[in-house]
């Protein structure tokens, strides 16, 4: 079974409601749930905000927070996941804001990737440096990775966040 065909079981075995705000995956995480058969029963909504504007408006990302910190960090992946949380009042969001490439910078590489997961009260973020390697595949990587974060925090242990 796939990641996202676990997650949808898991959440629907447990009564709790999923949404994703993406970047720079552009919709990918949101289309791996939904291309599961009876993801309705869990999946909320995806929040595609490829621009800082629509992250502050969307999500309530603040206009300080990317300022200080840029698009591309653990803060704005944190505000990012609590507004979709907040906006589709469910259980769990996970949020993915990263540089897929080409490009970058020394002080933000290609392939640095900023993940935040709300479930509940809780709040985790990370980044991950997948590298150069090449756009799609960046892409796919943090799309694998958000999944992963998802499954790890509802399979075991699990422990209701509310």
């Amino acid at each position: 079974m796939s990641p996202a065909a676990q997650i949808v079981a898991l959440c629907r075995d447990r009564g709790l409601t999923i949404s994703c705000a993406e970047s720079c995956t552009g919709g990918m995480l949101a289309a791996a749930l939904t291309d599961i058969a009876g993801a309705s029963a869990v999946f909320d909504r995806g929040f595609v905000t490829y621009s800082n504007a629509a992250k502050m408006q969307m999500l309530g990302v603040s206009d300080q927070t990317l300022a200080r910190f840029g698009a591309v960090s653990e803060e704005t992946a944190a505000q990012m996941a609590r507004g979709a949380q907040r906006a589709a009042q469910v259980q769990m969001a996970v949020s993915i804001t990263g540089i897929a490439g080409p490009g970058g910078s020394d002080h933000k590489p290609e392939g640095r990737v900023c993940f935040g997961l709300a479930f509940g009260d809780q709040l985790t973020t990370q980044t991950v440096e997948f590298g150069a390697l090449g756009r799609e595949n960046v892409r796919l990587a943090a799309r694998d990775h958000a999944l992963g974060l998802m499954l790890a925090r509802l399979d075991p242990p699990f422990q209701a966040a509310e």
